[in-house]
């Protein structure tokens, strides 16, 4: 029996790439989500491109037949929009809502006796769905399993005597194993715990000594193996993304801000730092705070800048007054060897030769960090950072963001190194409150 995919406006605003994701069944689209997709395509911002890409898409497929009777999609299936005055109402609903119209749609096909899957990244919405007798689904191209998310290392028993050459300074080739590209290697003394050692993959079964140079970072020192491992690829140019996952307090920013300065400042091994986060959705407009577009972003910027004067004031002089630490920070914004931008402008960039960092990724969809990463020009690094924990975005989770998703998809290749941090080093209350709350 064909299964009906009745697609809520949300999933479009999403991803428009859904219209074509349910391969030899029927898409539905109920009038309702026509009339929100059209109010949302005069938006300068990501679901506004989404809502006039699936317009443009709805359009092309009405030159094969008409929309309401059903046309055939290019990958298979059947594309529809419901345009049929519903005259099923549901008890408790208000049929004004447009929600609640969408659902109607879904109610009377399933009246009619097809089976009928409602889609939607609503979780109210999908409550009432099932409420209803509807067969649900959320949206779940571009999602992973977040339990199993690459954490970028693993542990490996072996003998003593093995960790000993090890430490001599020789490659060890573990035969057996097959690592991904750049992902570190705890060596365990089988016999004994306490001894071990940490090495980062060469190849699939080779193992090489982390470098002593990067024990130390712009005077911040890693206070576990996992902030080690991220100081590696942090400086490593030859890795040119890196993403770093971890609760609150493990140290995400600093390491990536302190290892920024060091190849910015230190090394100038790039142009500029640039830093964005989006505290606010990827495309709306900062003009909401009075001021210049500086002014308007240091209200979002302000955990930045409290990075930066921390970082600024360990690599000045001991006791140095924090008015003087704080003048060091702002030539750094004049001379424009840090900048922060709102990732509402990124989108039409080309970003050559700078280190970029873009904290809270974990609020952001695929699409949203495809388009990022794109922005990168020759010699650039990108840095993705987030708690996928803690995501503001309605629409989105742990296993749905795109800080996630970049994790799983580009674990296999060689210019990428992740790690997760897990432990908390702010301070043992923030450490509690990760744990407990």
């Amino acid at each position: 029996m064909p299964k009906y995919f009745v697609l809520d406006t949300n999933v479009l605003l999403h991803n428009s790439e859904a219209l074509s994701a349910f391969t030899d069944n029927t898409v539905v689209l109920p009038m309702s989500v026509i009339e929100e997709l059209d109010k949302f395509k005069s938006h300068n911002d990501e679901l506004g491109r989404n809502a006039r890409q699936v317009i443009r898409k709805l359009d092309q497929l009405r030159e094969k037949g008409r929309l309401g009777k059903g046309v055939p999609m290019d990958g298979g299936g059947t594309m529809m929009i419901d345009s049929e005055q519903s005259d099923t109402v549901i008890p408790h609903l208000d049929m004004h809502v447009p929600d609640n119209r969408i659902l109607s749609v879904a109610y009377r096909l399933l009246k009619d006796g097809k089976r009928v899957i409602f889609v939607s990244k609503d979780i109210n919405a999908r409550l009432k769905a099932d409420a209803l007798g509807i067969d649900v689904m959320d949206f779940e191209k571009q999602k992973i399993n977040f339990d199993e998310l690459y954490t970028g290392y693993r542990t490996v028993e072996v003998a003593s005597t093995v960790i000993d050459e090890f430490f001599a300074g020789d490659d060890l080739n573990l035969e057996g194993y097959s690592f991904y590209p750049n992902e570190f290697v705890v060596l365990v003394d089988e016999a004994d715990s306490k001894h071990s050692g940490l090495g980062r993959a060469k190849d699939e079964n080779t193992v090489a000594r982390l470098r002593d140079k990067h024990d130390s970072v712009w005077q911040v020192r890693p206070r576990n193996k996992e902030q080690r491992m991220a100081f590696e690829l942090l400086l490593d140019p030859k890795i040119s993304v890196v993403t770093l996952v971890g609760q609150a307090g493990t140290g995400k920013t600093l390491l990536a801000l302190a290892a920024a300065l060091e190849a910015v400042v230190s090394f100038n091994r790039y142009d500029r730092l640039l830093v964005s986060r989006p505290i606010i959705p990827m495309g709306r407009d900062i003009g909401f705070l009075p001021g210049d577009k500086d002014e308007k972003l240091s209200n979002w910027m302000q955990p930045i800048f409290d990075n930066l004067t921390y970082l600024m004031g360990l690599n000045g002089a001991k006791g140095e007054a924090e008015d003087s630490v704080r003048l060091k920070v702002d030539k750094l914004l004049k001379e424009h060897i840090v900048e922060l931008e709102a990732l509402t402008y990124i989108r039409g960039r080309s970003i050559p030769e700078q280190y970029v960092i873009i904290d809270e990724a974990q609020n952001l969809t695929p699409h949203e960090v495809k388009t990022i990463i794109s922005r990168a020009g020759e010699g650039t690094k990108m840095v993705l950072t987030g708690d996928p924990y803690q995501i503001d975005n309605p629409y989105l989770d742990s296993s749905s963001n795109g800080l996630s998703y970049a994790v799983e998809r580009l674990k296999g290749l060689a210019l990428h190194g992740h790690i997760t941090l897990r432990k908390s080093e702010r301070s043992d209350l923030a450490a509690v409150a990760a744990a407990y709350l």
